[in-house]
């Protein structure tokens, strides 16, 4: 299996994601019957839409999610 060497950039839009993907599972994650939070607070979308940009990314979606596997491949 090839190791995917991550750009500082890349590697920051990867952890971006990450973290806008744990925001979402946990609002969906909540006791039922409780209000949920809005699904993606502005700043998480923000960082992450930053992050993919700056790392060249936008509107390249099959190379980002070879970098998120070959980076992260046991996601639960």
């Amino acid at each position: 299996m090839p190791t995917a060497v991550l750009t500082d950039r890349e590697r920051t839009a990867v952890q971006a994601y990450l973290r806008l993907l744990h925001t979402v599972r946990a609002a969906f994650d909540g006791p039922p019957g409780q209000g949920r939070p809005p699904v993606v607070p502005p700043s998480v979308l923000a960082e992450a839409e930053q992050a993919l940009a700056e790392a060249g990314l936008t509107g390249n979606e099959e190379e980002f999610f070879r970098l998120l596997k070959d980076w992260c491949p046991a996601e639960p």
